[in-house]
């Protein structure tokens, strides 16, 4: 069975967000019209505490942007976003959520950041997407959201190793690019690690 996983299509990665994704909102009719050809779909939402160590806030000294050891792990601070129970962490507006049978929360642990949707940087923790999915008979799945060359690439590269035939909708993402090309790099990382590219149109034809 094929289920489409819907990434972080949050209000803080959109135009005028926090954290805002370029052209992130044009994921959002993408997604609306992918969800009529799926019986199975799930979303992921980025869903930090306060005071998240991700966030360049919590290292004075540190602009948004630079790489820092965190824990052992390599880590982009970010600004301040997606926290929880706050408009920038809810879903974006326009995008349908009656088809979504699941939402999986990431990012939860103060101490470790989470750009795919099964695990956390460092693996400790699973959001229990994998398990899910696998009870639904689900054996393909085809990801869509933001951002391309974070999230979208974590979550993609995790469902391919963990046994999915895993698509990602290249014209449903978009990427934050903080350095030029990081995008198109992702996606051939993607490739190089069996995840196929298709285009929505390929997917919903008769519509």
């Amino acid at each position: 069975m094929k289920a489409l996983i819907l990434v972080d299509i949050q209000n803080d990665f959109l135009p005028g967000g926090a954290l805002a994704v370029p052209d992130g909102d044009a994921v959002v009719p993408v997604a609306n019209r992918l969800q009529s050809h799926f019986e199975r779909i799930v979303a992921t939402q980025d869903w930090h505490p306060a005071g998240h160590e991700s966030f360049a806030s919590s290292h004075p000294g540190h602009e948004m942007g630079a790489v820092i050891d965190l824990h052992g792990l390599s880590q982009v601070l970010w600004p301040d976003h997606c926290i929880q129970e706050t408009p920038g962490a809810e879903f974006a507006a326009d995008l349908v959520m009656s088809g979504v049978e699941k939402v999986f929360h990431k990012g939860t642990d103060p101490t470790i950041d989470s750009y795919s949707g099964f695990f956390d940087n460092a693996e400790r923790r699973s959001t229990g997407m994998a398990d899910y999915l696998r009870q639904k008979d689900v054996d393909e799945v085809y990801v869509s959201g933001l951002a391309t060359d974070y999230c979208v690439k974590a979550t993609a590269l995790d469902a391919a190793r963990l046994g999915f035939k895993t698509w990602v909708v290249i014209d449903g993402c978009r990427a934050v690019d903080l350095q030029p090309g990081d995008g198109e790099k992702s996606v051939q990382e993607m490739r190089d690690h069996g995840v196929l590219i298709v285009e929505s149109n390929a997917l919903v034809t008769g519509d």
